[in-house]
């Protein structure tokens, strides 16, 4: 037992996902690029600006591909056997963003410290992040 319900979460509170794709200045962000190109090309996601700054719970630069449900089975494996050797944080949204980040998460490539304390434990349900259009237009078939 978790202690939080005796009853398990549904699926059903899985709105999204996002999977942020770190790097280091220099070489490892010139792989981020490559990698945010073929994602561009074969995924209809959302990706996110550049962080080369720390932000939120990351400690490390960073860019998020924020991406729906009904994805993640052809996104995700394709993910993990072409990221190129840069760590990946693999997340659902729900209403809980503590648990999102660190307990429902999975790590590709090592796992990395996050400022927990940055993330809160629980969101109202207005504010559960709806998966805008996504902003890339594929060119090659996934």
């Amino acid at each position: 037992m978790t202690g939080k319900s005796d009853a398990p979460l549904p699926v059903s509170a899985i709105t999204s996902y996002h999977a942020h794709i770190y790097y280091e200045l220099g070489e490892e962000r010139a792989r981020a690029e490559w990698l945010r190109t073929l994602i561009g090309e074969r995924f209809m996601a959302r990706i996110g600006a550049w962080h080369d700054e720390l932000v939120g719970p990351h400690l490390k630069g960073m860019y998020q591909v924020a991406f729906a449900v009904d994805l993640f089975p052809r996104f995700v494996p394709w993910l993990m056997l072409n990221r190129v050797g840069l760590s990946v944080l693999v997340h659902p949204n729900t209403r809980r963003p503590r648990d999102d980040h660190l307990t429902y998460a999975l790590w590709l490539g090592e796992k990395l410290p996050l400022k927990e304390e940055t993330l809160p434990i629980e969101v109202p349900e207005a504010k559960i992040e709806e998966l805008p259009p996504p902003n890339t237009n594929p060119t090659l078939r996934p």
